[in-house]
């Protein structure tokens, strides 16, 4: 398996195992995030469903605020006035004009007493995500309705995100006290998840301490403390809040979590979570935290039986059985990874409201199936990747990958028709559509229509460092050394970090024993890029060999081979050896070259010039 797969899985696995259903969002965080996240501004309904014609109806199609229903609504009458203003401001807000939408609909709401029209200029503030016109309009809303549940939970979100938690402080304290006891627990929580959002961390700490003063006999009453004091940076008060409530509750879960979130490092947080298990073998939420902290820690194997604990104790967790296939990748197990993976997509397919994206558990399965020469059932898996309803990046990936593969199948119209038939969201994908054309040639030996399908497309782009590069090697297989060395010094004008580029201009240069100085000078410049790079340690113990500097090649040579076997560092290698006087040492290197990669030109082509016998 490619290493490459490997680590980019895990990097990706952390964030598979951590799916978990959506907690119940609150009111007031749902305000908050309304002005937070910068939203488009919905479509807005036709003036013929204005708020004084449906009284019990939201104009944004929402449910009614059933509150609403405890106040008594105003005797206005739709005058021709009120009407031609609450349309006048509809239109404006649909043509983007939302502050005269707002003055105007906030201005009939005052004349109007009409909470339904000031929850309007609410909606056109929130929508524009503008928090300080939102909450003038929400206090008026209230003021209008003050026995709605809506407004209230819309006016304690937007205070605490304009910095004015204070404001907000009588109201839920207000609240904690009217709670009954079975509610009061989760209203602890909420408020903290709600204060989280005040710009001012050490503030809302003191504020909600304040707030929970009278309940710190209840478990979630240090719980809340913890967090909000991590929020405000104090790791001490959060790990002594933590402690204090697995104390109060040592069977919680969500105690031993937070406490371990408090801990110090990473290793205090295995002791808490381990001790915890000791005692809770059955606390799933704990052991999948432990699991992960494994993974971190590259303990892959004992993270291995965690998640099989897991899954042994429910055999359809999702979570269990993702993250077992990406170990099974990482340890070389592939037909573990392969057998957890399927069976990820297997569930997957029969749970269509999951909401889980299985693209990267779907592109492993292709990679584990090429990797073993089954190009159809990698083709299979590949297919499976869907566009989505915004383009999925990785639809594209593998719709390259799928062209690749049908061409090796020896179908290269049908690869070729494949990418003809997509025409790429961007430039970029324009001119990766070319540079994938280009692979399917050159992989069918037709290096000629490569090299002109690239400058074809150079046309196109001309500033697209991969199409210059990609044009570069073709050109120098053509021995198109002119438009080779012009095509990187591009790649190196537009990208002076690539060090692909002054690598493969100084090794050209080398591998043609021609200015051998300005190649040296190429070549020092890359591994300055990249220092541990065995494929420019390898150009460079190339060039030294040109300059007749054996000793040095051999040490670069020998350290390249070291990081990476492969067979062309092998083969220069075997040269520098052989010339030297170690033939039986660079014969022993070339076998295990001609067993690796029989067909290999550059070993080929060695041996022939060396009259070298195997």
């Amino acid at each position: 398996m490619k290493n490459t797969i490997a680590i980019a899985s895990l990097a990706l696995m952390l964030s598979a195992c951590a799916t978990v259903q959506p907690e119940a969002t609150t009111l007031p965080e749902q305000a908050a995030a309304k002005v937070e996240a910068k939203t488009e501004p919905a479509v807005e309904p036709a003036a013929d469903s204005l708020p004084l014609d449906q009284p019990g109806m939201s104009e944004s199609g929402a449910e009614p605020d059933r509150a609403n229903n405890q106040d008594a609504l105003p005797a206005a009458v739709l005058t021709n006035e009120i009407l031609f203003k609450l349309m006048a401001a509809e239109i404006a807000f649909q043509r983007g004009q939302w502050q005269a939408a707002y003055i105007t609909t906030l201005g009939v709401a005052q004349e109007t007493r009409d909470p339904r029209i000031a929850r309007r200029a609410t909606e056109f503030a929130m929508s524009m995500s503008q928090p300080a016109e939102a909450l003038s309009a929400i206090r008026l809303w209230r003021e209008l309705a003050p026995h709605s549940e809506e407004a209230t939970q819309y006016y304690l979100g937007l205070v605490i995100l304009s910095d004015q938690p204070a404001q907000a402080q009588p109201l839920l304290a207000e609240r904690l006290k009217a709670a009954s006891p079975q509610e009061r627990g989760a209203l602890i929580i909420q408020i903290q998840r709600l204060l989280l959002r005040a710009k001012n961390k050490a503030t809302a700490f003191d504020m909600l301490e304040q707030l929970l003063a009278p309940y710190a006999s209840l478990p979630q009453t240090p719980l809340a403390l913890a967090q909000a004091a991590l929020a405000k940076d104090d790791r001490q008060r959060a790990f002594k809040e933590a402690s204090s409530a697995l104390k109060a509750e040592p069977d919680s879960e969500l105690a031993a979590l937070t406490l371990a979130q408090m801990s110090a490092d990473q290793n205090a947080s295995v002791a808490v979570l381990t001790q915890f298990l000791d005692s809770h073998p059955q606390a799933r939420e704990v052991r999948m935290a432990y699991a992960r902290i494994l993974v971190e820690q590259k303990q892959f194997e004992l993270a291995r039986a965690q998640f099989e604990t897991l899954l042994k104790a429910q055999p359809q967790d999702l979570d269990a059985i993702y993250a077992l296939g990406i170990l099974g990748v990482q340890a070389q197990d592939l037909g573990s990874a392969e057998k957890y993976l399927s069976s990820y997509i297997t569930a997957l397919e029969n749970m269509p409201h999951e909401q889980r994206d299985p693209t990267q558990a779907l592109l492993i399965l292709a990679q584990i199936a090429e990797d073993r020469n089954d190009n159809t059932g990698a083709l299979r898996w590949l297919e499976k990747i869907a566009p989505g309803e915004l383009q999925n990046p990785a639809y594209f990936s593998a719709l390259l990958k799928r062209a690749q593969l049908i061409a090796k199948q020896g179908d290269l119209p049908a690869a070729q028709n494949l990418l003809k038939n997509y025409v790429g969201e961007t430039p970029q994908q324009q001119a990766q559509i070319v540079l994938a054309q280009a692979l399917i040639l050159r992989e069918a030996g037709l290096d000629h229509a490569a090299y002109s399908a690239l400058e074809t497309g150079l046309k196109r782009f001309p500033d697209n460092t991969e199409l210059l590069y990609d044009t570069a090697m073709a050109a120098e297989k053509q021995q198109q050394y002119k438009q080779m060395e012009a095509a990187l010094r591009r790649v190196i004008k537009l990208e002076p970090k690539k060090q692909h580029a002054y690598n493969a201009l100084g090794y050209s240069l080398a591998e043609r024993n021609l200015r051998l100085p300005e190649a040296r000078k190429l070549i020092a410049r890359a591994l300055e890029l990249a220092p541990e790079d065995p494929f420019i340690m390898d150009s460079m113990g190339w060039v030294e060999f040109r300059l007749g500097n054996f000793k040095q090649a051999e040490a670069l040579l020998r350290r390249s081979y070291a990081l990476r076997p492969d067979v062309e560092i092998g083969t220069h290698l075997g040269e520098v050896l052989w010339v030297s006087g170690k033939k039986d040492e660079a014969q022993q290197l070339w076998r295990a070259a001609l067993a690796k990669e029989p067909g290999n030109a550059t070993l080929k082509s060695t041996l022939d010039r060396l009259k070298a016998t195997l």
